[in-house]
Parts: C-alpha cells; structure tokens; sequence
C-alpha cells in the first residue's frame, strides 16, 4: 500500500555500519512494522526495534535511549520531508 523505500533503508545501514536501528512511525504506519523489521533483519546484520510511542513529526525524536545504543533511526511519516536549498 505504501512505498517505504526499504532498499533505501538497508542500503543506508549497511553504509553506516549500523547494529542497532530504531524504526519511529506514526499511528497510521505502524500496522506495517512487522514488514518493515522483516525486511530489514533479513538484509542486514542489524537489529531493529520499534518505538511505539507517539511520533508527532521530524522534530519528535524520542530521548533517553541511550542505553539502548541506537546507531541509526529512521523515521517515517505520511508526508514527504523536503529539504530546501537557500
């Protein structure tokens, strides 16, 4: 139903080296985590959790992770993210 550009993600991990990735989605995309964790422990050497609490944008990243090591965190979002060039 949706594109996740999950090629775009495992190439990114494997890029970075990450082990441990942190996958944020909002409550309208989380019904498709479980494909997204799939697919991407299949294709990398990472291992992937889910942030199940709330997600309200790209400045909403969760804190006080750190004991959790995150080495890489991709958020989704219903929107596309632009990044403008001044």
């Amino acid at each position: 139903m949706y594109d996740l550009e999950l090629d775009k993600i495992v190439e990114t991990i494997k890029e970075q080296n990450a082990k441990h990735v942190l996958i944020q989605m909002p409550d309208g995309l989380k019904t498709e985590a479980g494909k997204v964790v799939e697919h991407i422990e299949e294709n990398t050497d990472a291992e992937v959790l889910i942030w199940l609490g709330s997600c309200f944008g790209a400045c909403d990243l969760p804190l006080g992770l750190d004991i959790l090591r995150i080495d890489l965190t991709v958020q989704f979002g219903h929107s596309r993210f632009w990044k403008k060039e001044w």
